[in-house]
């Protein structure tokens, strides 16, 4: 029996991207269903999924709902410990639960000036003393992770976990407006974006044409990189 996703739209749903990860990167089985955000139907997309009201949402095969992408990395994990989605060493364990809640309750500043969008990339963004602090933030965290855990592979904490799962949007980010970062967070920019999932879900929201285009600014544009 599969999973049940509910998403919002590839292109800019960052959250969605999220809980997409945990059982795409997993191997996971599951059936996506897609509740339009930009859409008169979204409530009507989410019907007899209640109390839930954002995406994504997460239909157990049993019938259970799961709102909120922290609540559903953690009963994934609780019912899948062989696939160690968390990384198997304690201390690496406690570190990306830890930047992953502060990735789920953070960075305010980097979500309203920045919204996710995956179409381009845009050339000239201004960024913020408040966005610079979100920024150098990030390259502490993910060069502790990096250079404490990361050895064994790419990822943050070398082989991938939930962790990436959470901060797949803000190497989106930071992608989709040439953000200013270090050498350590440009790497795991690169290597989320250059990922087969990552890819996949792109090009599946690009299927979508929006007029006017959510989020758009006043901007020159650019091709997506790596695009």
């Amino acid at each position: 029996m599969s999973y049940q996703l509910y998403i919002g739209d590839q292109s800019f749903s960052s959250w969605s991207l999220r809980g997409w990860l945990m059982l795409e990167k997993f191997g996971l089985p599951y059936e996506t269903h897609l509740a339009g955000l930009y859409s008169s139907t979204f409530q009507q997309d989410l019907a007899g999924l209640s109390p839930a009201h954002l995406v994504p949402v997460l239909k157990t095969p049993e019938g259970t709902v799961i709102g909120e992408t922290q609540a559903i990395a953690e009963e994934l994990n609780s019912r899948h410990p062989e696939l160690q989605m968390w990384p198997e060493d304690p201390a690496a364990r406690a570190f990306a639960r830890w930047i992953s809640a502060e990735m789920h309750a953070g960075f305010a500043v980097l979500r309203a000036e920045c919204p996710m969008q995956l179409l381009h990339q845009y050339a000239g963004f201004a960024v913020s003393d408040t966005l610079r602090a979100d920024l150098d933030r990030l390259e502490l965290l993910w060069t502790k992770a990096r250079e404490d855990f990361g050895a064994e592979g790419p990822w943050l904490f070398g082989r991938y976990s939930l962790a990436d799962c959470f901060y797949a949007p803000v190497a989106a980010r930071i992608a989709g407006y040439d953000l200013p970062v270090g050498d350590v967070a440009s790497y795991y920019v690169a290597t989320t974006l250059a990922d087969p999932a990552f890819q996949s879900w792109r090009a599946a929201g690009l299927e979508k044409s929006y007029d006017p285009v959510p989020y758009a600014m006043d901007l020159p544009t650019k091709v997506w990189p790596g695009a």
